[in-house]
Order: structure tokens, then sequence, then C-alpha cells
């Protein structure tokens, strides 16, 4: 018998009492019973995208959330600026393209950031252009983008909406939708929110409503002036995952109870500990601007990531995430977020360098754990 752990970015950890939300007599969707568990998680979620504006759920996963705000806030042939540093950045390029828009692809260095300088003189000679998409965290890199301060440029630009997928990292690391001027942010439930997968939510501010209403780009499920409609009784226009719902009422009220404001200073401090426990055990990290919300880990020559990943998991119960594309099998990485606390940091740290030594790679474990402890129990 093993005990399982996720360290992956997704599915993560789910608390016990959530589980215990979802395993209990399913409901009818269209019940006042339901409604108003509804009305609480629609009105909880204004607080998790710390914004004023209405959050919709969407029955899909974060790539849903995704295309939903590409066809709700362009038509065809118009120029979208996409900030393209690893596979999810790649993501809004296909969905982008998929709807035949004209997609400005600026490829960032897979585990380098863009400054908000460099943004807008991208900005400035794509003056045609009607959004810009981004990643909060890019999570194949393991990479944070300045989504404040490309907020700052782009609300100059009347124009120009700003879209940011924080699918890996909301809830996770700071993130204000109305004060950073974001138009558009989208996440998924499987991360930060401590759910299964199943769910998507996406919040648009004024500006960009009116782009929904100039918008012809074909849309039906994902149509958001359905959903619009639906929220004024805090219902949805199709059928809802009714236990992902419930399961998110008894998530929020975590959260809130103990307030994103902790839960971003828990996360800083885990990821501070896991980076710098790695790099005290004599690994190197892939990102130059890390994201708080999952570290990425490069692997010494001649290890392989997906065989290291599979004895971990199969032999430990440990499970973490290798590289994707051109990264696949050079990478791992450890995921911050779901439920997890201390002594999870410590318990990943091991997991890498004694699999590591399994596969004959020689390094100071008890270095890196030490190093991890100063940071996680200074105080």
């Amino acid at each position: 018998m093993k005990k399982h752990k996720l360290f992956t970015p997704g599915p993560t950890s789910i608390p016990e009492e959530v589980l215990l939300e979802m395993a209990k007599p399913i409901m009818h969707h269209r019940t006042e019973e339901f409604l108003k568990i509804a009305k609480e998680v629609f009105e909880g979620l204004k607080y998790l995208f710390q914004t004023k504006n209405d959050v919709f759920i969407l029955a899909s996963s974060g790539t849903g959330a995704m295309e939903s705000s590409i066809v709700n806030l362009f038509s065809k042939s118009e120029k979208i600026i996409v900030i393209n540093g690893g596979k999810f950045g790649e993501r809004f390029v296909e969905i982008g393209k998929a709807y035949e828009l004209n997609v400005v692809d600026i490829k960032v260095e897979w585990g380098k950031s863009l400054s908000k300088e460099e943004l807008e003189k991208i900005i400035e000679e794509n003056r045609d252009a009607k959004g810009v998409c981004v990643n909060l965290c890019e999570t194949s890199t393991a990479t944070h983008f300045d989504v404040k301060g490309y907020g700052e440029i782009i609300s100059k630009y009347p124009d120009i909406v700003f879209i940011v997928d924080a699918i890996s990292s909301l809830g996770a690391i700071p993130c204000y939708m109305d004060e950073w001027k974001i138009d558009c942010l989208l996440t998924g439930s499987q991360k930060a929110f401590m759910l299964p997968p199943g769910l998507s939510f996406i919040s648009l501010s004024e500006k960009a409503w009116e782009r929904v209403e100039k918008s012809n780009l074909p849309k039906y499920y994902f149509d958001l002036k359905k959903y619009k409609k639906s929220l004024e009784k805090f219902d949805f226009p199709f059928t809802i995952p009714v236990s992902l719902i419930v399961g998110l009422r008894k998530s929020i009220q975590i959260i809130k109870e103990y307030t994103l404001e902790k839960i971003w200073e828990e996360h800083k401090k885990r990821a501070t500990a896991t980076r710098e426990g790695i790099l005290a055990m004599g690994l190197s990290l892939l990102s130059s601007c890390p994201s708080d919300a999952v570290t990425g880990v490069i692997l010494p020559e001649g290890i392989n990531g997906d065989e290291l990943i599979k004895f971990i998991r199969k032999t430990y119960g440990i499970s973490i995430a290798g590289g994707q594309d051109k990264l696949k099998g050079k990478i791992v990485r450890i995921s911050h977020l779901g439920w997890q606390d201390e002594f999870d940091v410590l318990t990943a740290i091991t997991a890498v360098g004694v699999g590591l030594e399994k596969f004959g790679y020689k390094l100071n474990i008890e270095k890196g754990i030490e190093k991890a402890k100063e940071i996680l129990f200074s105080h």
C-alpha cells in the first residue's frame, strides 16, 4: 500500500471537505435548491477574481475558456497580439488562427519573460491590433509574466482588449482583475481552486463587453451572451456538472475563510523553498522569471525525465509533471497548487532527489532539504 500525492500543475490535491460535498446525492440543476448554491458560487468567484464584474462558469477545461475569449471578443480577420512563451501561449496562437484571425505571434524564449516596455513597442508597431493575449503563468515553462505591467500599457489603448489566461495560477498568486486593468480573465477548476477538472471560468470588463457586441465570429456553446442572460437568475444556459458546483462552493468557503492574501503568501513561501532546495541540492531551474505556482527543474544530462517521472510515481506514489514539446524528457515540474502544506515541499524535493540517485546521478539531498526547511520554518 502507498499513499499517492499529486504535485502536478493540474489536477491537484483536493481537501477532504470538498470531496465529501461532491459525494452527496446529486440534485437537479434547475431546482431552487441548486440555484441557491449557484448564487453563492457566482458571488464568491468575484472575490477570487478580485473583480466587480460577473464571472461565468463553463463546463469545459480551461481551453474552452480560452476559445470563448477569442470567439466573443473578436471578428474575422482582426489582428491580435499573442505573447507566446510556451505551450499555452502557443495555444492562444492556434485558437486565433483556427478562427482566421491575423495573429502576431511574439515568440519569447522558453523560460524567459517579456518586459512591459518591449510589449509597448510591439503594440506601437501593430496599432491596428484589437487584443493582447498572455499567460499569467506559462505552465509549460513555470514562468511568470508581468500582467500588472502589461495592464498599465494596454489600458492606454482604447481599441485593444487585454486577455489573461490565469488557468494555472489564479488563486495561487496575486492577480487583481480590476486593479490591473484586465479585460478578460480566465481560469480552470483543477488548479488552485482545488477541484477536479471539468469547469472553467471567465470574466469580462465593460470594455470587453463592447467588443462582444461587435464580434461576428461563429459561436454557440461558448456564446457569453447566453451565459450573461442566464446569470440574471443565477442559472446556466446548458447542463452544468452539479457535483463540481457543489464542491466549488465548499472550496470558495475554505479560500475566503483563510483569505487570498494568506494563500498567496503560502504559495510564495513554498515555491521559494522548493527553488532554493533544488538549487542547494545541485540542480538548476528552467525559468529566469519563475512563477510561485509551479517550479521547473532542469535535469542533468543523460537523465530521461519521462522515465524518472514514471519511476517516482510507480515506486513512491509521487506524481510530478514532465516537460512538453522541446522540453520533453529534459525537465520536471513541481506544482505548489491545491491542497498542500510545508511538508509536501520536503516530500517533493526528496522524491526528485531519491529518484535521480536511483538513476545513477549523485546529489546532496540533505543539503536541499535543510535549505528548504530554513525557509519553510523560519518563523
